[in-house]
C-alpha cells in the first residue's frame, strides 16, 4: 500500500501530480523543487510578462474532470471572453500556484514542500531520496517530474569556448537581451515555438537590428484561428504506419482545413504512437516531426501579428539551411552555413548566437546530476530513440535489464518516447490524473477496475 509519495520537481507536472494525489485521497505527498517558487516550472515563472500562453484558456483547465476551471477562473478576475483568450503565462503560474497554495492548505499536513537537490533515489526495501544537504527521507514511491532538458548545443558548436563571444546556450538566460546594439546581427538556431519567444523578446527590448532565425526546413508555428467542427467525425484513427500521419491528414485537411484535421487526432494520437514500432516512429521523427510540429502546436494570433510585422520590416528573416562551422572573430562569431537547397556557402558575423533548437530528452548527454547517476546505475534507461526516460504505460520507469520500476515513476514532457504527445497541458493534467488515482487505488472505482 502507497502511503508516502515523493515528488522530484514541482513544476507543472509535479505540482499537479501532489495536487490529484490529495483530490483521490491517496498518500501523503512530498514535493522538492530546487528553485524558489513551487508550481510554476520553467514555462510559466520565468516566462518574460509579454510571453502569451499557445492555447487558448478553454482547453488549458489543469483539471480534465473540471474542464472551465481555468476560464472560470480569468472572469473571476475580471478577464473578457476568459474562455477565448490567450492569457500571459505569467498569468497561467499564478493560477498553478493558487491551486498548489490552496491544495496544501486544505491537506491537513499531508502535502509538504521541500526545496533543495535531490542526489539520488535508491531503493533497499523502502524507496530513500538522498539530498545533497545530507539530507535524506524515506518513501514508498517516487516520481521523476523533472521537466525538460536543456537543448544541445548545435553540431559544429563548441559552447563552452564561444560562451565568450556571445553564444548563448541557454535562450532564458537574461544577458542574451542586455545591452543591445541596433548595429548588431543576432543568429537564432531553431525555428519553433522557442524563437518566437526569443524574437518578440528581442523586439519588445527594443534591438531593431538584423535577425536571422535558422532550421533545417526554415518550419515556423502556425496561428491558432476558429476552427469549424467537421461534418463527419473522424469516426476512427487513422490505419498504417504512424510516419504517414502527415500525408493522411494533408488528404483530412481538403475536407475540413488542416487545424481541424490536426485536432481531431489529439485524442488518438498516444494510442497510435504506442501501436507503432520503433521502426516506424523513426520514420516519423526522421521525415514527418517538423510539420506536425508547426500544425500541432501553435501560436496566438496576436504573436503570429508581430512576429509577421518583423518579417515585414526586415528585421526577421526565418530561412531553412544548416551553419556548419562557428569560429570565434573578435566579439563575434564567424558562421558559415548553406541555405536549404543551396549548395553555395555564405557566410555570417554574428554578435550572438542564441540556441532554440528546443529542449532534449536524450539521457545519455543529459548533466542533471540526478539522472546522471540513475542512469549510470541502470535503474532507468533512455527510451529507443532517445526523447526522454524509457517507461511503461503505467508511467513506471524501466531499468537497463528492461525491468519496470513500481517504486519509481515518472511524468511529463521526459515520458514522450512512451506517449509521444505529452508536453502540453492538456495531455499532463491527463497523466498525471491517471498516475495520482493508481497510486490512490481510485482506478477501481467507476467500473475501471471491476
Amino acid at each position: 500500500m502507497t502511503e508516502h509519495a515523493v515528488i522530484i520537481g514541482c513544476g507543472f507536472s509535479g505540482a499537479l501530480q501532489a495536487i490529484n494525489l490529495l483530490r483521490h485521497q491517496g498518500p501523503r505527498a512530498t514535493l522538492i523543487e530546487r528553485r524558489a517558487q513551487a508550481g510554476k516550472g520553467l514555462a510559466f515563472g520565468a516566462a518574460h510578462p509579454t510571453h502569451l500562453l499557445n492555447v487558448r484558456a478553454a482547453n488549458m483547465s489543469a483539471f480534465p474532470d473540471d474542464p472551465g476551471h481555468f476560464a472560470r477562473w480569468l472572469t473571476a478576475r475580471g478577464v473578457a471572453d476568459a474562455a477565448e483568450s490567450f492569457v500571459p503565462r505569467l498569468t497561467y503560474g499564478d493560477y498553478l500556484s493558487e491551486q498548489l497554495d490552496a491544495a496544501q492548505r486544505r491537506s491537513n499536513g499531508r502535502l509538504t514542500i521541500v526545496h533543495g537537490d535531490v542526489e539520488d533515489v535508491v531503493h533497499d526495501g523502502d524507496v530513500r531520496i538522498r539530498m545533497a544537504d545530507g539530507g535524506d527521507m524515506r518513501a514508498d514511491v517516487a516520481v521523476l517530474a523533472v521537466g525538460n532538458l536543456p537543448p544541445h548545443h548545435p553540431p559544429g558548436l563548441d559552447g563552452a569556448s564561444l560562451a565568450a563571444h556571445g553564444y548563448f546556450g541557454d535562450p532564458w538566460d537574461e544577458a542574451a537581451y542586455r545591452d543591445l546594439r541596433d548595429d548588431e546581427t543576432i543568429l537564432i538556431i531553431g525555428t519553433g515555438l522557442t524563437m518566437v519567444d526569443v524574437a518578440l523578446r528581442l523586439d519588445l527590448e527594443g534591438f531593431r537590428g538584423r535577425i536571422l532565425a535558422v532550421s533545417r526546413r526554415g518550419l515556423s508555428p502556425k496561428v491558432h484561428a476558429p476552427t469549424r467542427l467537421p461534418d463527419v467525425p473522424l469516426g476512427e484513427r487513422p490505419q498504417g504506419e504512424i510516419s504517414s500521419l502527415v500525408r493522411q491528414i494533408r488528404r483530412r485537411a481538403d475536407a475540413i482545413g488542416w487545424r481541424a484535421a490536426v485536432d481531431e487526432l489529439r485524442p488518438m494520437t498516444q494510442d497510435m504512437w504506442r501501436a507503432a514500432s520503433d521502426a516506424q516512429r523513426d520514420r516519423f521523427l526522421r521525415h514527418a516531426r517538423p510539420w506536425w510540429d508547426v500544425h500541432r502546436h501553435r501560436i496566438a494570433p496576436d504573436v503570429a501579428a508581430r512576429l509577421q510585422r518583423m518579417v515585414d520590416d526586415s528585421r526577421l528573416e526565418i530561412a531553412g539551411g544548416r551553419p556548419f562551422a562557428y569560429t570565434p572573430d573578435g566579439g563575434r562569431i564567424e558562421v558559415s552555413w548553406r541555405r536549404r537547397g543551396s549548395t553555395t556557402p555564405e557566410a555570417l558575423r554574428a554578435d550572438r548566437i542564441i540556441n532554440c533548437t528546443g529542449p532534449q530528452g536524450d539521457l545519455l548527454r543529459a548533466t542533471d546530476p540526478l539522472l546522471a547517476t540513475l542512469v549510470e546505475r541502470g535503474t532507468i534507461r533512455p527510451d529507443p530513440l532517445r526523447l526522454g526516460i524509457d517507461v511503461d504505460a503505467q508511467a513506471r520507469t524501466v531499468d537497463a535489464e528492461g525491468n519496470p520500476n513500481d517504486w519509481l515513476l515518472a511524468l511529463g514532457p521526459m515520458t514522450r518516447g512512451s506517449c509521444w504527445e505529452i508536453v502540453a497541458v492538456p495531455d499532463i493534467r491527463i497523466q498525471t490524473w491517471s498516475v495520482a488515482r493508481r497510486l490512490s487505488n481510485a482506478h477501481w472505482v467507476e467500473g475501471e477496475g471491476l
